[in-house]
């Protein structure tokens, strides 16, 4: 009895992994996927773009809305901390 249920344990286990990668291929070739197209509204919601900047002096880069700032003339600089900034300003 107990080889039964392991023997459909597994054969459940193979036919899950046969269809992730069906699924996968699909989703590849551009089709979208049926896990993709269900769950597809939910993430749009979650995800939403952040614009970043490069930091001049260490190259770190960093969110625009959330980085310390200088403006030169008619150029807008972002650095990721205060120190950046200053070693900016310094030359």
């Amino acid at each position: 009895m107990i080889r039964v249920i392991l023997l459909a344990v597994l054969m459940i286990l193979i036919a899950r992994a046969f269809w992730s990668v069906v699924d996968g291929v699909i989703e590849a070739a551009g089709g979208g996927s049926h896990r993709r197209r269900r769950h597809h509204h939910r993430r749009e919601k979650e995800v939403s773009a952040v614009k970043l900047a490069r930091d001049p002096v260490c190259g770190t880069h960093v969110p625009i809305s959330g980085s310390v700032s200088l403006t030169t003339g008619s150029d807008t600089h972002y650095f990721c901390s205060e120190e950046c900034r200053a070693k900016f300003q310094r030359g």
